[in-house]
């Protein structure tokens, strides 16, 4: 059986390491390259530092987690010109209706729950992958 073809690279940012490693190994038997990593303080540091243009199809971000704030991490995103158009999935445990309008308010292109499905998942980066191109 061949390797799915590369459908893009995405950065993966959650302080729980389960999560990290279900989200890499289900978008990886997509055919996505993922680079999971544990805070929002890392996503800027990866998002600063990429060359330009950033070679990322997408952003899975969680909310909260140590340090900075998943919604934190969005803003600043929304406010930087290389980061201002990347397509940002977040994936959070926060369920509660104002959680999620508070996600969308800042930027995000689509909001999944936990507990997720793998469906779930493909559902969602399918819908913001789309959307961006």
């Amino acid at each position: 059986m061949q390797p799915p073809t590369n459908k893009g690279r995405v950065l993966a940012v959650d302080d729980d390491p389960m999560i990290r490693s279900i989200v890499q190994a289900m978008l990886s038997a997509e055919g996505f390259e993922v680079l999971s990593i544990e805070s929002g303080e890392r996503a800027i540091e990866i998002l600063d530092s990429e060359p330009r243009p950033l070679n990322l199809t997408l952003v899975i971000l969680d909310m909260v987690m140590p340090g900075i704030h998943g919604l934190d991490v969005l803003t600043r995103m929304k406010l930087h010109a290389h980061t201002a158009k990347l397509p940002v999935l977040m994936l959070t445990g926060e369920s509660q209706a104002n959680d999620i309008l508070a996600g969308y308010n800042v930027g995000a292109d689509y909001y999944i729950t936990k507990p997720f499905t793998r469906q779930q998942l493909m559902y969602g980066v399918k819908m913001v992958v789309e959307v961006a191109e």
